[in-house]
């Protein structure tokens, strides 16, 4: 059985090696497969730059030659379906009611798109979540907000649902629930669902963070990050198994400490951020504590851990790596200066880390700090970017550009 396991998750890994399928990549970890991938570009790496009709923040989804992404457009929200030329193929509506929050900071398109090669699923803040077939069929939609709670936070739903399986696996946490779900991806039909318990305050119950599937010959949990706790959940029934709180002094209780960056994990590792320059924790996948960082966690990226090192793009743009097992800090230094809410990735040796005044930072992996290249669009850019078949898409407010080898 242990061998079945493995083969599988090999099998599907390969099968999904040169697409960008979910927001954070092929196994949900900011890593890429790509070699030589330029550091430095100027306007002749630029393939194309295709206008987007609003702002978002989803991270574009690559499957072969299609591009899939949501925006706003007006009140609308809608998905769009490119190809590798940057032509648009076809564009549906989602839903309306789009709210922008914050000076930008947030709209109704921030969710990210999933794809298995054969079907799209989107989901936007409004609760809206549905399939799509390559063609732009629509199979099925179902408002959760509707059929569950309305959502109740300070800014707006941006947790994206995780595609595993046969499954879609959704994590809301807000002030009117505190939420896990299972859905069939082919029908949208509920699976199981499990009230997560809390004892958060405030605006600590909102959580922005995507949940994230730890699994090995062993172990299957599903991660969940929000409200004060990490909680480890069953995929079978939802059950939770274990649960971690040390991210949040409760005896000097911060009422604003809503949590955004997600989980990241490796082999016998779950690395845990939380909010704030709070601390961050390296836990084992049945929740003891490996170590215990107390300041300098992202607030928005997402931590990212390749070959055993863990960097970690805090939002005033301080890159820090440390070691992943043994939580020592190699280097602690400042790339853009502006604020970051991008999640940082991996391609062939080199760390890309980019600041919302669109400003690409790449970083050569490893223990010393060394910048290879510093690269600018001058376009606002809150969306982590995807990578697939020798180009990075990075989407800002006002387009989606394919930037790759001259």
């Amino acid at each position: 059985m242990k061998m079945f396991i493995i083969c599988s998750m090999l099998l599907s890994i390969s099968l999904y090696a040169d697409n960008w399928p979910n927001w954070r990549g092929v196994e949900n970890n900011g890593i890429s497969s790509e070699k030589e991938f330029p550091a430095k570009w100027d306007k002749d790496n630029i393939h194309w730059r295709l206008p987007l009709p609003g702002e978002g923040m989803a991270t574009p989804v690559v499957w072969q030659n299609k591009i899939f992404v949501t925006s706003a457009k007006g009140n609308d929200l809608v998905l769009l379906c490119i190809n590798t030329n940057g032509k648009v193929l076809w564009e549906r509506k989602l839903g309306t009611g789009n709210r922008s929050v914050f000076s930008g900071e947030g709209n109704f398109a921030s969710p990210s798109p999933s794809t298995d090669g054969k079907y799209v699923w989107t989901f936007i803040s409004s609760g809206d979540l549905a399939c799509y077939d390559f063609d732009g069929k629509k199979i099925w939609h179902v408002n959760i907000a509707k059929r569950y709670e309305n959502f109740k936070m300070y800014f707006v739903m941006s947790s994206t649902p995780l595609l595993d399986g046969d499954r879609l696996y959704l994590q809301l946490i807000h002030a009117n629930a505190q939420r896990v779900l299972a859905l069939d991806k082919n029908t949208g039909n509920e699976i199981w669902k499990h009230k997560r318990q809390s004892d958060a305050r405030a605006e600590c119950l909102h959580s922005y963070a995507s949940p994230v599937i730890y699994r090995d010959e062993n172990t299957e949990l599903l991660l969940v990050h929000g409200s004060d706790y990490i909680t480890a959940h069953s995929l079978k029934d939802g059950k939770e198994i274990w649960r971690h709180g040390e991210l949040h002094n409760k005896n000097r209780y911060n009422p604003s400490l809503r949590l955004v960056a997600s989980p990241v994990v490796t082999k016998g590792l779950i690395v845990v951020p939380s909010a704030k320059n709070g601390p961050v924790l390296g836990l084992t996948p049945n929740g003891k504590k490996l170590w215990l960082r107390k300041r300098g966690t992202p607030d928005v990226p997402s931590p990212l851990i390749y070959d055993n090192l863990l960097y970690l793009c805090r939002e005033n743009g301080d890159l820090i790596c440390m070691d992943a097992i043994t939580g020592k800090e190699f280097y602690k230094h400042k790339t853009d200066r502006s604020r970051h809410r991008t999640s940082p990735v991996y391609i062939d040796g080199k760390i890309y880390v980019i600041s919302r005044s669109g400003v690409v930072t790449v970083v050569k992996a490893g223990k010393e700090f060394s910048v290879l290249a510093t690269n600018t669009l001058n376009e606002t850019i809150a969306a982590s970017p995807a990578i697939a078949n020798g180009v990075i898409y990075l989407r800002s407010y006002k387009a989606l550009y394919a930037i790759g080898k001259k």
